[in-house]
């Protein structure tokens, strides 16, 4: 397929700013593969569609506090670090964008509290530096996680409020790593996973640390030539075992996002099942693809021409995702990572 092929108009005002509280009574749009025939419910009604012996997988990546906020050494610029991901832990080697990245170079020194520094070792791209973190304490990730920003799309025009820390956040966030919200899940409450796990559906996890790519437009139209960014994923022992069973047993696997679809993707085995694994992913899914382990999709309404609109076409159908689409943006619903949300079935 063509990149052009999966242009629509996204009015501003349909890009939710804010969430929807509480989380569970955002709107959801449920339709089955390849159908324009719709049903507008709450999210809080997914628990309807699901029968006990299902699985529902979900990601329990943590957004990192990204952006810091610091001074170079001697001249006393302001420079902002944002973190993407963590390259050597014994060392404390990290990817990182910073800007204004003129004013950065090799060997400079960027202070950001008496605790914790960095220095620049490595130019990666134009903006992007390879740098050495430092720091007094034990937990850099917890140092991070007190003087950053909550790293906000830059699609939502506006700056992150204290309230962001916990909104762009799911409810299952644990392990950090992500410079993102896995959005999909952002819609689950603690009553609503009660109810849930009541009615015999096992919830189980995966990690997939969403990087920046997940923003990162695409820019060949020829679809097949487009190249993701390398994301790390965790699918634990126990979750494979869960949705192998549920699989054998012709029961649902309701998986939780676009980025835990393509954890789950990435490690099949030869006869269909889900395998444990852990590595990095660059896989890239777009219409025609055959889903080996996700039978059900919930995910939330993505931007033109994204990567994650092209893997809910190709769970949905290309026809009926963009047609829906359409009649989301007529009944109202809210678009991106704030807002609401659908089921494909």
């Amino acid at each position: 397929m063509k990149l052009s092929e999966f242009k629509y108009t996204l009015p501003k005002t349909a890009i939710a700013k804010f969430p929807v509280k509480p989380r569970d009574n955002a709107k959801l749009m449920v339709f089955e593969k390849d159908s324009t025939k719709v049903e507008h419910k709450k999210f809080k009604d997914i628990v309807d569609y699901m029968s006990k012996g299902d699985v529902l997988v979900i990601n329990q990546t943590k957004v990192m506090q990204a952006r810091l906020f610091g001074y170079k050494e001697r001249t006393n610029a302001k420079i902002e670090v944002f973190v993407l991901r963590e390259l050597n832990r014994e060392e404390n080697i990290w990817d990182v964008i910073v800007d204004p990245a003129r004013k950065v170079r090799i060997g400079n020194r960027i202070y950001f509290n008496d605790d914790l520094w960095c220095e620049v070792i490595d130019n990666t791209t134009s903006r992007g530096r390879t740098v050495r973190i430092n720091y007094s304490g034990d937990d850099i990730y917890k140092a991070i996680e007190q003087i950053g920003k909550t790293p906000l799309p830059p699609y939502i025009k506006r700056e992150a409020v204290k309230e962001d820390r916990e909104d762009y956040q799911t409810m299952f966030a644990e392990v950090d790593g992500s410079v993102a919200a896995p959005t999909a899940g952002l819609h689950f409450t603690k009553d609503l996973i009660k109810k849930i796990k009541k009615k015999g559906i096992k919830v189980v996890p995966v990690i997939l640390h969403i990087g920046l790519g997940t923003f990162r437009p695409v820019e060949v139209e020829d679809l097949t030539k487009h190249k993701m960014d390398s994301e790390y994923f965790e699918i634990p022992e126990s979750t494979a075992e869960v949705i192998n069973k549920a699989l054998d047993s012709k029961k649902n696997v309701f998986v939780t996002g676009t980025s835990t679809t393509r954890a789950l993707e990435s490690s099949v085995t030869a006869g269909g099942r889900c395998k444990p694994n852990y590595g990095w992913t660059d896989k890239f899914i777009f219409p025609p693809y055959e889903f080996k382990i996700a039978t059900k999709l919930i995910t939330n309404f993505h931007q033109p021409e994204s990567t994650l609109l092209m893997l809910t076409a190709a769970f949905g159908g290309y026809e009926a995702v963009m047609k829906n689409y359409r009649k989301a943006l007529k009944e109202k619903y809210r678009f991106l990572s704030y807002g609401d949300a659908m089921l494909i079935l």
